[in-house]
């Protein structure tokens, strides 16, 4: 069990290098696609956070995985405002 809880902890650590990435660029262009990305990996790292610690059995554990959709779906709105014709 130990070592499921320390690769959690890694992709977590990963999700959240990437959220902050991402809102450095948002800070220095101000363009609302790396915003996007950010709270997305932000939100992808609080799920997996939830799965580590939680102490969630199986069978209850389908509800963090609407966090994971969300993010995934801002992500794809994202994409497509950024692609948009104005």
């Amino acid at each position: 069990m130990t070592i499921i809880a320390f690769l959690s902890g890694a992709i977590t650590l990963g999700f959240a290098a990437a959220a902050l990435f991402f809102l450095r660029f948002w800070r220095e262009t101000r363009d609302e696609l790396f915003l996007s990305f950010s709270i997305a990996f932000l939100l992808l790292g609080t799920a997996q956070t939830i799965l580590a610690l939680g102490g969630i059995p199986s069978e209850y554990r389908s509800w963090v995985y609407l966090v994971r959709l969300a993010a995934f779906v801002l992500i794809l709105v994202a994409i497509v405002r950024k692609n948009r014709p104005d």
